[in-house]
């Protein structure tokens, strides 16, 4: 069995929000497993953590671009990665990362990104390289989306900003169909805040994953049984549970959080029909969240403090 250390618990509980010994139970149960204690948790009625399960620890930016292409639009999100806060407030490091998103306006991938040329001989992959020389620090041009609309527009927001363009996260929605730009734009914007606010899952319910629905499927089936539902009723209880868990994690179904009378698919249809556009439509969009699925390894330092906070539980 992995050694459940202190440090590991109280991981669980930031991401959780439940009490330590729970945390600790859960983490033997699944030995350690970060992401199945957090679903053995939900199953046992003491976790909504799912929505919080990528809340992982990494430092460094997130940046977006965007600019006008003919009566559309194209958009970029880049996240760019280092060890410290301090070193993400670094103006160099600011720099990079806006110049990053700029070039990744041209380049669909991380990986072609990596191979751009800033300038004559010079790379993204060499800056990278140089910025880790002069500051000292570990760093990776870890994430790289792009969205293009041949007519309408990809609007941005970038949530706890830094600098104009780069924070925390960082949010494309594109928006496909005519009306006025500036209009547009600003339903985008207000959209894109929705974005960062609830982290959904997909644009449509086809697009949805359907190893994240069988997932929620499997959670709910035992959370219905650890409560003691009959089984005859399970299937029923848990197909109901599936259907609200697709409202609530699909943009087009999901209640705009500015005013949630209305749905977001509702809100652009209306929107395009006052702008005489009826065709208008949500057309995709990108979520980057700073440290997504990263593991920060803390170190010995921090495993001991949090032993002595917990009394070694």
């Amino acid at each position: 069995m992995a050694e459940i250390t202190a440090a590991l618990v109280m991981e669980l509980r930031a991401k959780s929000g439940v009490g330590m010994m729970d945390c600790k139970k859960a983490l033997q149960e699944t030995d350690g497993d970060i992401n199945a204690a957090i679903d053995w948790l939900r199953a046992k009625g003491l976790s909504k953590a799912a929505k919080k399960a990528d809340r992982v620890a990494a430092e460094g930016l997130v940046a977006v671009a965007s600019k006008e292409v003919g009566a559309g639009e194209v958009g970029a999100a880049i996240e760019f990665n280092a060890e410290t806060d301090f070193v993400a407030r670094n103006e160099l490091f600011q720099n990079a990362a806006k110049s990053f998103a700029q070039l990744g306006l041209e380049h669909a991938s991380v990986e072609a990104l990596h191979g751009a040329e800033l300038e004559a001989g010079k790379t993204v992959q060499d800056e990278v390289t140089q910025l880790i020389a002069t500051v000292g620090e570990n760093m990776q041009l870890r994430r790289a989306a792009r969205l293009s609309v041949d007519e309408g527009v990809v609007a941005s927001y970038v949530h706890n900003a830094v600098s104009p363009g780069v924070g925390r996260i960082g949010v494309l929605v594109a928006l496909h169909g005519g009306g006025d730009k500036a209009a547009l734009r600003e339903l985008g914007r207000k959209i894109a805040m929705h974005v960062a606010a609830t982290a959904p899952l997909s644009l449509n319910t086809d697009d949805l994953d359907p190893a994240a629905i069988e997932k929620e499927r499997q959670v709910l089936t035992e959370k219905a049984k650890e409560e003691g539902r009959p089984d005859n009723m399970i299937e029923k209880i848990v197909s109901g549970q599936i259907a609200k868990f697709q409202k609530d994690v699909v943009l087009t179904k999901q209640p705009f959080v500015m005013n949630p009378d209305v749905t977001i698919e509702q809100l652009v249809a209306d929107t395009g029909k006052e702008l005489g556009a009826p065709g208008l439509h949500l057309a995709g969009f990108v979520r980057l969240a700073l440290g997504e699925g990263v593991e920060k390894v803390e170190g010995p330092d921090f495993a001991t403090e949090v032993a002595q906070m917990t009394g070694g539980q």
